[in-house]
């Protein structure tokens, strides 16, 4: 079965009536509400294919069909319009921001706001952090004759310090002498890099002395451990735009979105891709792969500086979501967010890290 321009209007009105009522459509409005200029079993007929199709379905107390995941997706990529917030919209959100310029903190609590008033749904902000954890200086400083304290310093200016045990002494002078080869062969590295350097010292057994190599592993795992809480401190607000969605007019479904939101529980994979992609990511209800996500769809951007700094800004409500107006919102606020973070770093390039 292919898809007809028929099939993908009549798909797009489905979509787009379901998520402005909730209620499941029935042949017979589509018919007479939207003047399609066929008879209603015609209609029913295309519903029908379309739910072969896999884009449609329908329950056991009503003839109406809504979208499936896959619908939703086919709309996403193929049908919606994708039209930008308009042009006062723009103005307004971007008057808001810049009355709270060189407030950080407060441009986080501004960008959920906005979010979550224009979307109608929950949103997710996490504060801008560096891209990748870099390495930037180590001291290896002698406690007792087999306890040394590691200092690390990363780019961002984050310290980590652990303290270490050698089955054998080690003088400050060695101790000096190693941090110095390791700072000069790790600086302004990041982790991926570092673990290269040690996957090559394994093959060729001769690049780092035996402290070396213990300490550039530990230095390994503490930046991969300050990568992963990237999705930690993770900002919301919505709910009681959420609460306005019949979706959540049972208590577990709220209770179920503010575990999401509050605990990183289900977004714990979904903000480090959206860190790493460029544009905007869509993960639509199945596509999750996860149960406790099933029932929603995530709209997501990266924001920041390129090459610098960057955070996570977006969307989550239920899978009937207004896609193009969540989309629209999630971009501009993503850019806005850029050129505040571009302005406060000196970087004009701010922009890029959150462009398609």
């Amino acid at each position: 079965m292919e898809m007809s321009e028929r099939r993908r209007l009549i798909l797009k009105l489905v979509i787009q009536e379901y998520v402005e009522t909730s209620v499941p459509v029935p042949s017979e409005l589509l018919a007479r509400k939207f003047g399609l200029h066929v008879s209603s079993a015609t209609v029913r007929n295309e519903l029908a294919a379309l739910e072969e199709l896999g884009y449609l379905t329908h329950t056991h107390t009503s003839a109406g069909r809504v979208p499936t995941d896959a619908g939703y997706r086919y709309f996403v990529e193929n049908l919606m319009d994708r039209t930008p917030l308009s042009a006062t919209e723009q103005r307004t959100i971007r008057h808001q921001f810049y009355q709270v310029r060189t407030e950080l903190d407060q441009w986080i609590q501004l960008a959920g706001a906005v979010l979550a008033r224009t979307a109608q749904n929950v949103s997710v902000v996490t504060p801008p952090r560096a891209y990748q954890s870099r390495f930037k200086h180590l001291e290896l400083i002698a406690i007792q004759d087999t306890i040394v304290l590691l200092v690390l310093v990363l780019h961002d200016g984050t310290i980590r310090q652990q303290t270490l045990a050698f089955e054998t002494a080690r003088t400050q002078e060695e101790l000096s002498r190693s941090a110095l080869r390791l700072n000069e062969r790790s600086y302004d590295q990041a982790v991926s890099r570092l673990e290269e350097l040690l996957t090559q010292d394994r093959a060729a057994g001769s690049a780092f002395e035996d402290i070396e190599r213990q300490v550039l592993e530990i230095v390994v795992r503490a930046m991969r451990q300050f990568e992963e809480q990237l999705n930690k401190g993770i900002h919301s607000d919505g709910l009681m735009e959420a609460l306005n969605q019949p979706e959540f007019a049972q208590v577990g479904r709220v209770r179920q979105v503010l575990e999401i939101v509050q605990g990183g529980k289900g977004l714990d994979s979904l903000i480090p891709q959206a860190l790493a992609s460029n544009g905007v990511q869509v993960v639509i209800g199945g596509e999750h792969g996860r149960d406790e996500m099933r029932q929603y769809s995530v709209v997501l951007s990266r924001y920041g500086v390129a090459n610098s700094v960057a955070g996570v800004l977006g969307v989550i409500g239920p899978t009937r979501m207004a896609y193009p107006r969540t989309i629209s919102t999630v971009r501009y606020i993503s850019t806005v967010m850029s050129d505040l973070l571009g302005d406060l770093y000196g970087n004009e390039t701010g922009r890029n890290a959150s462009e398609s």
